[in-house]
């Protein structure tokens, strides 16, 4: 399954005055249902965006979990279509 974030998810991260809700790793692999390892796998392949605190732990920006939630549920509508 190839997952990539969008040019519209990365430029919500980039804005620095733009508020940002996020979640911690292990909420965010609680939502989407998955381990801790893969949160780091897409994090490192650029599908997860993240913000690190003053105390330099890693939040992921909840708008790069409703854009993955969001393909991934298009991905399974196109799946279930082609059967």
């Amino acid at each position: 399954m190839n997952l990539v974030t969008t040019t519209q998810e990365r430029e919500v991260a980039r804005r620095v005055d733009a508020p940002r809700q996020t979640l911690s790793l292990d909420e965010a692999a609680r939502r989407l249902g998955v381990s801790r390892r893969t949160i780091y796998n897409r994090i490192r392949d650029g599908v997860l965006l993240t913000v690190r605190t003053l105390n330099g732990s890693q939040r992921v920006l909840l708008e790069s979990i409703s854009g993955l939630q969001q393909v991934q549920a298009a991905t399974k509508e196109e799946k279930r279509d082609t059967r």
